[in-house]
């Protein structure tokens, strides 16, 4: 049994994923109504882990609030 709560984020490095945590973010949902600027600039998050994020939020017919 997993002892990690479920979440529908894609796999992304460590830091990246601790940075969505502290931040408040688990899934997609919650991460749709973020700025994609907000999201990069957590400590931790990398050019790589944005792409990865845009893709499954694309996937999903999500994308990052585009309103300041």
């Amino acid at each position: 049994m997993s002892t990690e709560p479920a979440t529908d984020l894609p796999k992304i490095g460590a830091p990246a994923r601790r940075a969505l945590a502290a931040a408040g973010y688990g899934d997609l949902a919650q991460l749709a109504q973020a700025r994609e600027d907000d999201i990069a600039a957590l400590h931790g998050m990398g050019p790589k882990a944005m792409g990865i994020l845009r893709r499954a939020l694309q996937e999903r017919g999500l994308s990052f609030r585009t309103d300041a």
